[in-house]
This record gives C-alpha cells, sequence and structure tokens, in this order.
C-alpha cells in the first residue's frame, strides 16, 4: 500500500461522528493551535482527544524512527528522507519543518478532505508551521495558546534543573522570540486552566461564526 493509500485507510475507521458533531462543510475552516515551548500544548491536546473525540487532530508526518510503543498511521506517518523529499517537491504537504535533525510534516490532503467533510479539525503545530499555514490557507483561524506569565513559563523551560546552563539558555532565548509571535494571530488564549482552554478551543471549531479573525486575546 502507498503512503497516501495508508493515510485514508488508517482514517477511514473511528470517526466516530454523532448528530450535531459535524458542520456543513462551506462553514468549516482549519484551527491552527501554537505557542511556545513549555506552554502546555501537548497536555490540552491531550485533554481535547478525551473529552471531545469527535474533533479531528492531524497525524504528521515524520523523519523520525518510531519510540518503543509507538503506531505507524496512530502517532506518526513514519518515512524515510526520500519518501518526505517526495512529499515536499509534489506539494502533499501543508507544512513542515526540522527539529533535532528529524523532519516533520502535515499531510495536505487529509486536512482538506475533514474540513470538506465538515469535521472540526485542529492542527498542533510550531510557530514556522503556523506561518506556512497562514499563507497557505490565509482562512485558517490561527490561536496562540501563551502561559500565564513569562516567570511561569521561565519555570518550565527550566525543568528540574538538570540541563547545563547554556542548553537552558538557549530554551529561554527561543521561548521570548516565540512569545513575541503573539501578535501574528488571530486568538490567544492564556493557559490558566486545561480544561478551561479546552472548552474554549471546542467552541471556537465547533461554532466558527461566532469568531471574527482579529486579534482577541482572552484569559
Amino acid at each position: 500500500m502507498s503512503w497516501s493509500g495508508n493515510v485514508r485507510a488508517h482514517e477511514a475507521v473511528g470517526t466516530g461522528k454523532r448528530v450535531g458533531d459535524f458542520l456543513p462543510s462551506r462553514e468549516r475552516r482549519l484551527t491552527v493551535l501554537s505557542g511556545p515551548s513549555g506552554v502546555g500544548k501537548s497536555t490540552v491536546v491531550a485533554e481535547l482527544r478525551r473529552a471531545h473525540p469527535q474533533v479531528w487532530l492531524s497525524v504528521s508526518v515524520t523523519t523520525r524512527r518510531p519510540r518503543p510503543g509507538e503506531v505507524d498511521g496512530v502517532h506518526y506517518f513514519f518515512v524515510d528522507g526520500e519518501e518526505f523529499d517526495r512529499l515536499v517537491e509534489s506539494g502533499e504537504l501543508l507544512e513542515w519543518a526540522e527539529f533535532a535533525g528529524n523532519r516533520y510534516g502535515t499531510p495536505r490532503q487529509a486536512v482538506l478532505d475533514r474540513l470538506t467533510s465538515g469535521v472540526p479539525t485542529l492542527l498542533e503545530i510550531d510557530l514556522e508551521g503556523a506561518r506556512q499555514v497562514r499563507r497557505s490557507m490565509p482562512e485558517s483561524l490561527l490561536v496562540f495558546l501563551a502561559p500565564p506569565t513569562w516567570e511561569e513559563l521561565e519555570k518550565r523551560l527550566r525543568g528540574r534543573g538538570t540541563e547545563p546552563e547554556d542548553v537552558i539558555a538557549r530554551r529561554l532565548a527561543a521561548g521570548r522570540i516565540e512569545m513575541a509571535a503573539e501578535r501574528e494571530f488571530d486568538l490567544t488564549l492564556v493557559n490558566t486552566d486545561v480544561k478551561d482552554v479546552c472548552r474554549r478551543l471546542i467552541a471556537l471549531l465547533t461554532d466558527p461564526q461566532g469568531v471574527t479573525t482579529i486579534t482577541n486575546r482572552e484569559v
């Protein structure tokens, strides 16, 4: 089976559609969640998956080797460098980036298929990925997840204090750059409570007509 066929096979199962979950496709647009490293994006997405299984979260393609317990097509689509190059050259990725020597990307057609079907669709990606989506799908809603304070983010980035100071310094410098990008987004959610952020996100995903694409910081 080809890579694209593998994508379709995995997405054909487990949609869990219920009456009222999906809106007509003309009312659906892509929602992108981004923010600085350490702000809690993964925790928010995990809670969203648990509480709102009707929301579809894109599965990324990566050149990284699978870790123990990871399943191809569930956690990631694992490909080699040559196949990733082909996907980039053929325009099959909505966005892609390189991190720690590995490449990650979002399959374009999978996202378009879900939006056409009216499925609430969320991408959780980094800052550069969000910028690429803005360029290729300007109608998308970009949501910035912000920490309550810079001090709180710094505490998370420092972690347990077991890493060298130069590594921590690089993290903090990157965090300041990422925080400065907030104004590029349509709306900001401050991560003071994970369940509250999920409640606001699901409202954005299921009632897109109630959201305007202007900068609006919500606490």
